[in-house]
């Protein structure tokens, strides 16, 4: 694990090609709400193919909020820093918060 503005993780990154701040404005904002409130830095581009593939199968958006919950406690559990507790587990953006 080396210092960064990522927080600890054990997962690799990635880099992308694209303006993060332009990609972040595009999505919808319900899902730079969720991204606000992730419990792991996810970039504008992962959220935004998991929005496409769910509005491909017809998803509504609340649906896609659900999907990235999933996603992200599936990652967090790939997570060897989330496992030991340095991350919280239970860190889901809930669908009360987001009504409000």
């Amino acid at each position: 694990m080396t210092a960064s503005n990522r927080g600890a993780t054990s997962l690799r990154t990635r880099r992308r090609d694209e303006n993060p701040m332009q990609a972040f404005n595009a999505l919808p904002a319900p899902v730079r709400s969720w991204l606000s409130q992730a419990a792991l830095p996810w970039s504008a581009a992962s959220c935004r193919k998991i929005l496409r593939q769910a509005r491909a199968r017809g998803e509504s958006l609340d649906d896609v909020l659900a999907r990235l919950d999933r996603a992200q406690q599936k990652t967090l559990a790939r997570d060897r820093y989330a496992r030991c507790g340095i991350i919280a587990k239970n860190h889901s953006f809930n669908q009360q918060d987001r009504n409000t």
